[in-house]
């Protein structure tokens, strides 16, 4: 059955940034599929609820609270995984995230910390993670990009570097981890979590972002989740070093930020 692909029956996932938004989203759809999952961000009460909801599909959950901007904090999440739940086959490397700034204001220092905060992070736990994958005899890496890192538009010099990078990283770490360890990313679009919350509560803002989309419609974080399992799963088996474009088919930004010319 071509379902079956897509079961990920007593392996382990990391996911990271999970306690709301497309982490919650990704570790609970990786429950669904018969995953165990260790999930980390700052917040442990998000954390918590995440938990109960893939303890009641009958799976494991480890939370485990931390700073994830920490390269140290981030690259335990192995070991502890390996610990707690006896393996790593999957890791979601969805930290990350940047507020739009104008050039100007976007200091060397900012842009230091933005691929850091996107790339570095990602590495970090990636790296960790490999002695242990290769003793389970393989695995899946999915990161959490953006469309911004193959496009263009003003106020996201930092994230969309950032993001570039994150793609970027994924195509190389996927040449260097073959055949035993496959690397993938989604170039995500505009999702509906706490980081649009200030357009999603202003009717005009939506609109227009929406009407600027060619599907006419914010995605949900489920879609991304939809994506993230197809990628973690043997239905995606073939690929590696690949970037899946879940954007509701934009080319450029959805959203003038309105930042005037110099």
């Amino acid at each position: 059955m071509i379902q079956d692909r897509f079961r990920l029956d007593n392996q382990v996932a990391i996911v990271t940034g999970a306690g709301r938004g497309i982490g919650a989203a990704c570790a609970i759809a990786l429950a669904e599929a018969g995953a165990d999952v260790l999930l980390s961000s700052r917040t442990e009460a998000q954390l918590n609820e995440v938990a109960g909801r893939i303890e009641a599909l009958g799976r494991r959950a480890v939370v485990v609270p931390a700073d994830l901007s920490d390269l140290h904090a981030v690259a335990g999440l192995a070991d502890t995984a390996h610990a707690e739940l006896g393996r790593v086959d999957i890791v979601v490397n969805n930290v990350g995230g940047s507020m739009p700034r104008a050039f100007m204001d976007t200091s060397p220092e900012r842009l230091v910390r933005e691929f850091s905060w996107n790339v570095a992070t990602a590495h970090a736990l990636t790296r960790a993670a490999v002695p242990h994958m290769l003793a389970g005899g393989g695995g899946a890496v999915v990161g959490i990009s953006s469309m911004m890192g193959r496009t263009s538009g003003r106020g996201f010099v930092a994230y969309g570097t950032a993001k570039a990078g994150l793609s970027h990283w994924t195509r190389l770490a996927a040449q260097d981890l073959s055949p035993r360890i496959r690397v993938n990313a989604i170039a995500v679009g505009s999702v509906a979590t706490s980081a649009l919350e200030i357009v999603l509560e202003d009717d005009a803002l939506r609109t227009a972002m929406e009407q600027s989309t060619p599907l006419q419609r914010i995605g949900e974080p489920e879609e991304i989740a939809a994506t993230v399992l197809f990628l973690a799963s043997p239905a995606g088996g073939y690929m590696t070093g690949k970037i899946v474009e879940v954007d509701g088919g934009i080319e450029q930004p959805n959203l003038d930020m309105g930042l005037p010319d110099l």
